[in-house]
């Protein structure tokens, strides 16, 4: 039998959230061990050459992964959550989505001057949450040295308002 890639653990479902997109759905991914591991395995091997102090996941799915990869590789992992739900002090970014706008944070204290850092995250579709947490790092001196997603949807063109950073997926999907 033939060893099995993180796309064959992917369940695509037509028409959600609505008629014309093809939602990729990773809850599959994270529901069959072989694939959780495989997915891991993938997103790890996009950081086998490059230098870094720390991981950022971003939330809430980006946690799953940041989390995994902090642990195998020895990093801090470094939250960057929902406005309002850190407990210290807080550096805060928004955005905008594509109905009104959102805020994310991090705390003050969590990135030192010149801290190399990854960010990590499921999925890589317009890049604005991303965009946000990288300027929350930078805003505190840290660097941004590479992205890493497990999908990206290239029809959303995230990649081209990430353009700056060092952008890795395991998965590319064309469309949206």
């Amino acid at each position: 039998m033939a060893s099995k890639n993180v796309a064959d653990y992917v369940r695509t479902i037509p028409d959600f959230p609505q008629p014309g997109i093809m939602f990729r759905d990773i809850t599959t991914v994270l529901q069959d061990a072989d694939g959780l591991q495989l997915a891991i395995d993938e997103m790890q091997k996009l950081l086998s050459d490059v230098d870094f102090d720390m991981i950022a996941g971003a939330e809430s799915r980006g946690f799953i992964f940041g989390a995994a990869l902090a642990y195998n590789m020895h990093k801090p992992l470094l939250l960057v959550r929902k406005k309002g739900k850190l407990p210290g002090e807080t550096v805060s970014q928004s955005y905008d989505l594509e109905y009104g706008q959102a805020t994310i944070e991090i705390h003050k204290d969590a990135v030192k001057p010149g801290d190399k850092i990854v960010i990590v995250d499921d999925l890589i579709a317009t890049g604005g949450t991303v965009e946000a947490a990288a300027k929350l790092i930078e805003k505190l001196g840290g660097k941004v040295v590479r992205m890493v997603f497990l999908m990206e949807l290239k029809g959303l063109e995230g990649r081209k308002r990430l353009a700056e950073y060092d952008v890795k997926s395991v998965l590319a999907y064309e469309g949206k």
